[in-house]
């Protein structure tokens, strides 16, 4: 992103501390997602990346409870994940991607996941990231999210997404042009 795209993503002075707040309480009201990091540590690298404010502020608006889920070594940050209990209520009723989406002729959705999260600026959760989500406790018990599509299968005509039934984690492949009221999507941001 430009500079053009950084400003128009500012957040005034009383919306990022009313964020910063937020997002303080819920780290250390969930400890276990991230035993052993340090709030103030957090808060600083926010603080020098206000564009990161607005996508997270982004994924709190759409009903995500963006929370730091763990310390990427090898890029030196924090990685928030959404942690709501089901998928983002602001997120759901979404095809996967812009293809999808313009392929369907009648009855079409609002957006697509993929478009909705570039716009807000974070990533899908991927398999592997959505497992890992699933270790901190129990998510989407009731809903399901779309996760990043290896190409081969985006290429076919499917997309994949998760969820959590019998205390375990189900992978599952649908049309990428389907939506459903209770499949969202959930976002990661590396800060």
């Amino acid at each position: 992103m430009g500079n053009a795209s950084h400003e128009s993503q500012q957040l005034s002075a009383s919306q990022r501390e009313e964020l910063l707040n937020v997002l303080s309480e819920r780290f250390n009201g969930n400890m276990h997602r991230h035993a052993g990091m340090k709030w103030n540590e957090v808060r600083a690298r926010l603080q020098s990346q206000p564009h990161k404010l607005w996508s997270l502020r982004e994924m709190e608006l759409s009903g995500g409870e963006a929370d730091v889920v763990c310390f990427d070594p090898e890029h030196g940050s924090y990685v928030f994940y959404d942690c709501s209990p089901e998928s983002p209520v602001g997120r759901r009723s979404l095809c996967y991607d812009r293809a999808a989406l313009d392929s369907r002729k009648k009855n079409k959705p609002a957006s697509s996941a993929m478009d909705m999260a570039t716009a807000m600026g974070v990533e899908l959760l991927t398999e592997q990231q959505y497992r890992y989500l699933q270790t901190l406790g129990a998510f989407d018990t009731r809903t399901s999210s779309w996760v990043k599509t290896p190409d081969i299968i985006r290429e076919l005509g499917g997309a994949l997404f998760c969820d959590r039934r019998y205390d375990t984690v189900f992978l599952y492949h649908n049309g990428a042009d389907s939506y459903y009221a209770a499949r969202g999507f959930r976002g990661s941001l590396s800060v």
